[in-house]
């Protein structure tokens, strides 16, 4: 299970929630760093910024949405080195044309599935020795259907990467689906306010994937949070009554590890 982080307190959340690893999630990067929807409006350069500034902040793995690589071969080799020295513990690449859109979106537009295959042997050849999982995204399913999401998911597990990931799945049929026909290791991403939220992560894990990607759980309810709380100030003209949903400021700088700067600063400081 890797839900997905918008920032680096929302990847300390996810931290201490006990969750095995993080996935930062081009969707809520552009929402926190723009305020805009996912529309490739981000660069390479504000994605691996996003994700080394999310690493130095937690101890667990870091997913990270890599989107289309950027460019052409060369700019996918700089992207894959970018997030090995970001420290992220992998990233998909997909293939849309860009500029590429959120997988829920209509409107998306496919590269040829051979031209995809040889950007994600590039992104295998630049990876080399190091410890980076690369991992093949199709957006095939809702542009092209499920048979041609599966045979470009097979086409680029031949292509040498590590896991392949279906976006764009919306109902329980599609994960099924994806199941059956995608051998080996696989990723499945369940999004608020589809029906494959009836699937618990034991269930996805029996039918045979590696990691569940919850790419909006907790930025869906952050906007929830702050627009009550928001809401409750106009209303009232005071926070007071929007108290029970918050931390305290003692909890929350327990979340920033205020503490042990505080030491740091007993110890060195003037």
């Amino acid at each position: 299970m890797a839900p997905g982080a918008y920032d680096a307190v929302s990847a300390r959340l996810v931290q201490r929630a006990g969750f095995p690893a993080i996935y930062m999630t081009g969707f809520g990067a552009t929402a926190s760093r723009i305020g805009m929807p996912d529309i490739g409006l981000l660069t390479q350069t504000e994605m691996t910024t996003h994700a080394r500034d999310m690493v130095r902040a937690v101890d667990i793995p870091v997913i990270a949405d890599a989107d289309t690589g950027y460019g052409g071969p060369s700019n996918i080799h700089r992207t894959v080195r970018e997030y090995v020295q970001a420290g992220v513990a992998a990233i998909h690449l997909e293939d849309q044309v860009a500029p590429k859109r959120c997988g829920q979106l209509a409107g998306i537009r496919l590269m040829g599935a051979e031209e995809s295959a040889r950007r994600l042997r590039c992104a295998v050849e630049a990876r080399g020795h190091d410890d980076l999982l690369i991992i093949g995204r199709t957006d095939a399913l809702p542009a092209a259907g499920i048979d041609e999401a599966v045979s470009r998911a097979v086409r680029y597990q031949d292509a040498g990467v590590d896991l392949v990931f279906v976006d764009g799945i919306k109902k329980i049929a599609e994960v099924e689906a994806v199941a059956r026909a995608v051998a080996g290791p696989k990723v499945v991403s369940i999004v608020d306010g589809n029906e494959t939220t009836a699937l618990s992560a034991a269930d996805l894990q029996q039918m045979g994937f590696q990691v569940v990607f919850y790419a909006v759980t907790a930025l869906f309810s952050a906007v929830k949070a702050v627009s009550d709380a928001l809401a409750e100030l106009q209303r009232a003209g005071t926070p007071r009554g929007a108290a029970h949903g918050m931390v305290s400021y003692a909890q929350y700088c327990e979340l920033v590890d205020l503490p042990f700067h505080q030491q740091l600063d007993e110890r060195h400081g003037a």
